[in-house]
């Protein structure tokens, strides 16, 4: 009797091996630049979830933007501020929060805008107008 060793008709041979992860993209990833705050000037990178970067306060920072609803949100059309200067401090946030693009800027040219601001302190600084 003879014995075939035929495989079956599409079996096909794949390698084992360990699968290749794909690589997880931070949900949570920011530059934040600082402008005319004084000694806090500058640009600091901030990751959540978990906190990293170099952002000084990182933890704290994230807290605040994952307790805050929509943080970079700006002051709605028509919104009545009150007229208060509270200093020529500028912010720009740029990446990606919640998966989304991002790119907001913060003054404290009135009111409304430095309430803005404050709501977000640690992530921008404190500064006093």
């Amino acid at each position: 009797m003879l014995a075939s060793a035929v495989a079956p008709v599409g079996a096909v041979a794949v390698p084992v091996g360990p699968s290749v992860a794909r690589a997880e993209v931070p949900s949570h990833e920011l530059v934040i630049t600082i402008e005319e705050a004084g000694t806090a000037d500058g640009s600091s990178t901030l990751e959540c979830a978990p906190a990293g970067g170099d952002h000084p306060e990182s933890d704290a920072a994230c807290e605040t933007l994952l307790d805050v609803e929509q943080p970079f949100d700006g002051v709605d059309e028509g919104t009545m501020c009150t007229y208060m200067y509270g200093g020529p401090a500028h912010a720009t946030v740029e990446g990606v929060w919640n998966g989304e693009p991002v790119s907001a800027e913060f003054t404290r040219s009135n009111g409304c805008e430095i309430a803005r601001w404050d709501a977000l302190v640690p992530a921008l600084p404190a500064v006093a107008g």
